[in-house]
Order: C-alpha cells, then structure tokens, then sequence
C-alpha cells in the first residue's frame, strides 16, 4: 500500500505536469494570463485604492476662452479639398446590412474584434488573433487606439482603403449605412462587475463596435457588439450617448476605387482639418449649452489639441476633470498628457499619468508620457525606466517610445 504522502506528492506531481502541458495551448494560457492580471490588479487596488480622477493643480496665468478659428484646407488621397455639394437623397428607413461573421472578443480585444468583423464584410478571412499580433500583442494591454486599426488596414489588408473622423452624427451613421458601407465607431459600455477595481468603481469602459443597419420606426440602430451579442439593437438616443466620450468618431472601410464616392458621402468632413474645426465648434457650442458635461469639455480640449492649441486645450481638460470623469478615461485617451506637456504644466502631466497607470499598468501611452514628465523634471534614470516599460507593454514595436529612447543616445 503506497503510504498518503507519497500518494499526495504523485497526485501534485500529475496536476503540475498537466498543469504545465494546457498551459501550453494558446487559448489556455490567454485565459490564465487573463485571470492572473485581474487578480494582480484587485490586490493592488486592495492596497492602493485608486480613487477618482485628480482635479487640476492651480494654474496662475488668467484662463482665456477657446475659440475656433479656419485652419488651412488641405488635400486628401487626391481627392477634392470640398467634395462637390448637392442635395442629399432622402434616405431609406431602414437599412440591414448582411451580418458579418460574429466574433466574441478575447480579453482587451473589442478593437481587432470590431475591425475583423468589419474586414469580413469586404472578403477578408483572418480573426480578430491576427490583428492583435500585429498591433496589441500584450493580451493586458487594455486599448487599441484608431491610428493602430487604420495602420493594421493600411499595412495588412492593403486591397481596402479606411479613413477615419470625428465629429459624427446619427444622420452621417444613416447616410453611410445606406450606401452600403459598415461603420466602426468608439463608444462606452459597462464592463462585468467582475472586472471592478475596487467598491467605487464606476465599470466605465472604451468599446468599438460595427453598426450594420437602422430603422428610422423604431428609432434603432443594428450594432455587431463583440462584447455582448451580435445583432444587438440599440436605441438612437444610447448610441449618441456612448459615443459622445469619444469624440462621436467613426471609421470606415473602402475599396480605392469608391474614394470619390466616400468623399461624397462625408461631404466637408472629408478633409480632415475642416473635420476638426467643425468638431471643435460643435464641442465650443455644447460647452456653453451644457456647462457642466465633462465629456463636452473633453472634446474641445481633444479638437484643440489637434490643432497644436496647447495651453486652451489644457484648460478645457481642466474643467472636465473638475466636473468629473470616469476613472477609465486616461486609459482610452491620451490628449491632456500632450496639453499639459506642451503647456508646460509638468507636475498636472505627471499627476494625472501617475494616476492613470493606477487604474491600468499596461498602458505603454501612460508610461510614454510619465517618462516624459519625469525626463522634464530631470529624472533621466527613471525617464528611460518608463519608456522602457512602455515598449515592453507593446512588444517592442511603441515607436514613440523607441524615438524618446533614441533621442537621450539610449
């Protein structure tokens, strides 16, 4: 009769060794890594409690208003600066695009979710994997910004063109439905409450999501959400509200050939700086109509930002940090971090990227421009210590970072 202990030490062997046999296959060692980060996560929020979003330090210089002013027109793709205008057809009240193959995303992943779904729609036969090893190849890495879809369309699916624009509306949704294109736009969901930090945790969270159709009747639109379910209907009035944190921004797909007709369709939103100006104006008028809508203070500061307005756009960042924002937001939108260097506001730069690697470690934007307020603040040891943590997040391919490295001979 083998003796309890040497039983017990074989049972513990076997369930190592099988243990150390599933972690070889992918989709189990994705859900491990997965499950060990949440964990790592609550126990530092256990022991670090992140609370909510810093307001801003005291600035002495007098606060002047933003202000919109026309930048220069500029071409795109060879395509006329201002598209022709004519009258719009009246548009049909419902529109069903075919339902693209569904794909319920991995952990962190709704963007390469949403883009493949949206790549399906136009003879692609990759997955939503494909595109994460190219462009988020760190499974905790939490965000995929538009620039990395685009550059994913640009360089890996180069048969289809993408452009991609803020400032969007219900009808602009409608009008490139009914022309038969998909549209990916940047919205808010809730996250599980599994996910939660700590007993404050607002479960705000970034979500792309390809809209498919809509129905005027019922006031709908259909949405492919990797999140939730595809098919999902959702109201008029929710999708404007999730989308609004982002900018209103959508993205679309294109063969090369239908670039006239692209730009037809976005009108002056084609041209990207009359885009933003546009945005910038509309997100001025909601500052004045609704004074206390934080996400309306953020874009302004954002459309600023665009347009190299540091100091202004600092100051509408300010405010909606003083009315309030998710303590998510910093992890999906990086434009105060660049305000507030460029204004010369390092000590808001490095409290405001203190605070947001709190709420996520892996984001290699954060640790980018921490190391940059710490570089201003004549920490160099550390500076290079954050970028470096910024290219790890992002397996070595965060140009970004690379550059700041290359510019102090690192």
């Amino acid at each position: 009769m083998i003796p309890r202990s040497r039983a017990f030490l074989a049972a513990t062997a076997a369930l190592v060794v099988i243990a150390i046999v599933a972690l070889q296959i992918p989709a189990v060692s994705a859900a491990a890594a997965w499950r060990a980060e949440k964990f790592t996560v609550y126990v530092r929020n256990l022991i670090h409690p992140v609370g909510p979003a810093p307001t801003a330090l005291p600035v002495a210089a007098p606060s002047p208003t933003p202000t919109a002013s026309a930048p220069p027109a500029t071409q795109t793709d060879g395509t006329p600066t201002s598209p022709p205008s004519a009258t719009p057809e009246p548009l049909p009240t419902q529109v069903s695009l075919p339902s693209p193959p569904y794909e319920f995303q991995t952990p962190n992943n709704c963007g390469p979710a949403a883009l493949s779904m949206a790549l399906h729609m136009y003879g692609w036969e990759g997955s939503q994997a494909d595109i994460a090893e190219r462009i988020k190849p760190e499974l905790r890495d939490r965000n995929v910004n538009p620039e990395e879809l685009a550059y994913f369309v640009r360089n890996f699916a180069g048969w289809l063109s993408v452009e991609y624009r803020v400032g969007g509306d219900l009808v602009m949704l409608q009008r490139l439905l009914a022309a038969g294109y998909p549209v990916i736009v940047e919205s808010v969901t809730e996250l599980d409450p599994n996910d939660r930090l700590n007993a404050t945790d607002d479960l705000w969270s970034a979500h792309y999501m390809v809209v498919t159709g809509y129905d005027t009747a019922g006031r709908t639109f259909t949405v492919q959400d990797s999140y939730h379910e595809p098919d999902r209907q959702i109201s008029f009035a929710q999708l404007e509200a999730d989308w609004e944190p982002f900018n209103h921004l959508y993205m679309v797909l294109y063969f090369p050939e239908q670039a006239a007709a692209i730009a037809g369709l976005f009108g002056a939103a084609w041209d990207a700086d009359q885009n933003r100006l546009a945005a910038l104006e509309a997100a001025r008028s909601e500052t004045e109509d609704q004074p206390d809508n934080a996400f309306g203070w953020f874009n302004l500061g954002s459309n600023l930002v665009y347009f190299e307005r540091y100091e202004e756009a600092a100051i509408a960042y300010d405010t909606a940090r003083e009315i309030g924002l998710p303590m998510r937001m910093f992890r999906y939108q990086f434009g105060p971090f660049l305000a507030y260097f460029h204004s010369g506001r390092n000590d808001d730069l490095l409290l405001l990227t203190d605070y947001a690697r709190g709420v996520t470690e892996m984001s290699e934007e954060a640790w980018l421009w921490y190391g940059w307020g710490l570089y201003r603040q004549g920490d160099m040891e550390a500076a290079v210590s954050a970028w470096n943590k910024a290219l790890s997040i992002n397996n070595s391919s965060y140009v970004d970072a690379r550059l700041a490295l290359q510019g102090i001979g690192r």
